[in-house]
């Protein structure tokens, strides 16, 4: 079989693997590098957890975390487990309530996922301020990487597989029959999956098909970091903010807007409130047991995710012999080898996911969008 994948972002390549190990004829196209640093991929945050309530979405979890601790150590990727704690603050009975309803949730579906005490949380991770918690939970089969290098370490074993790697190759999609368009003419392939991000609605809309997909921005910032405690990934779920650790100390981050953007003229750049409110939420929840923090920011910027109407991707066949594969709500790295495993998959005849069946949409939904790590 002959396949071809539009989009050199972690889940294409995933797909392309995939597909070449299994011994079909892989073309991957991309129009940047791989890593492309403008892209999603490059400007993810490298949060990893399966802790996910739903099963689709758990099954899908794990099976990423099992498949990122296969490729650590591979090309320069590495995975690194750390635990992730998100919790809800003192007041806010409305995230309380959802942490609570959902940790068991999770459980039922076999994550290693509990209620940790505030003053467990406080003693086993002194750096942080856990006065304000009212409910907290820890997810222990989780970790943290950098983005871009799972997509280079990845790509580069395609090759070896036998895929056939093109970049700086922009192109058009076409179907009935499956084909790419580009300035070398058409080529006919039996499948073509469009594993292009934020730009997918363009790409399958100039082909004729409407998917229900709408860009957003969110916005992220490194800064110094130096103490002897270990730190966990953290997500307050009342803020809706996260922190992590980083080579460069920590990386946080959140400022979803909850507008529309264009995929093509958006703002790279962070916002100055966006960077002053982060300093603030850094300072007060690092800053426990009398221990001031002023935090020192490197680098900060804004990247795009993209919605969908019910907050669940497209993934899998739209018309015959064409595959999408986009709308992840943020979620798209941290379960990218679980999901460019389960469209190939697909393409390979083995069946899909039928909660992100892409045909479940006309295309024409008005929705409005969501942060996609909110707890509600």
């Amino acid at each position: 079989m002959r396949v071809a994948i539009v989009g050199g972002g972690a889940v294409g390549v995933t797909a392309a693997h995939d597909l070449a190990v299994h011994g079909e004829d892989v073309v991957l196209f991309e129009k940047g590098n791989i890593p492309n640093e403008d892209a999603s991929t490059g400007r993810a945050a490298g949060v990893l957890y399966d802790a996910f309530a739903a099963p689709e979405d758990a099954r899908i979890g794990e099976r990423a975390i099992e498949r990122f601790r296969e490729f650590s150590g591979t090309g320069g990727f590495e995975f690194v487990e750390t635990p992730y704690v998100w919790f809800a603050r003192i007041g806010d009975e409305k995230r309380a309530r959802a942490i609570r309803e959902q940790v068991p949730r999770m459980q039922e579906q076999g994550r290693d996922v509990s209620f940790i005490d505030d003053d467990v949380l406080a003693e086993r991770y002194p750096t942080l301020n856990t006065e304000d918690v009212a409910v907290a939970a820890i997810g222990r089969n989780t970790g943290r990487t950098d983005p871009g290098s799972y997509a280079k370490a990845v790509a580069e074993e395609a090759k070896k597989a036998g895929a056939e790697i093109r970049t700086g190759i922009e192109v058009a999609v076409r179907f009935d029959p499956p084909r790419i368009v580009s300035e070398d003419g058409d080529e006919v392939f039996d499948a073509v999956v469009v594993a292009t991000g934020v730009h997918t609605k363009r790409v399958l809309g100039d082909a004729g098909i409407a998917v229900p997909l709408k860009p957003y921005r969110v916005q992220a910032l490194t800064c110094e970091f130096e103490d002897d405690t270990d730190v966990p990934m953290v997500y307050d779920a009342t803020e809706g903010y996260y922190l992590r650790p980083h080579p460069d100390g920590l990386l946080a981050g959140d400022g979803t807007e909850e507008v529309e953007s264009d995929p093509d003229e958006w703002k790279r750049e962070s916002d100055e409130e966006f960077v002053s409110a982060m300093e603030d939420r850094l300072a007060h929840r690092l800053g426990a047991n009398s221990r001031e923090f002023a935090p020192n920011v490197e680098r900060s910027w804004a990247g795009l995710c993209n919605a969908t109407p019910d907050y669940d991707p497209l993934l899998g066949e739209l018309r015959p012999g064409l595959y999408v594969a986009a709308g992840w709500q943020g979620h798209g790295f941290m379960r990218a080898p679980g999901l460019g495993e389960a469209v190939a998959r697909d393409v390979l005849g083995e069946g899909g996911i039928p909660e992100f069946d892409p045909t479940r949409f006309t295309g024409d939904e008005e929705f409005d969008i969501v942060e996609g790590m909110a707890v509600e």
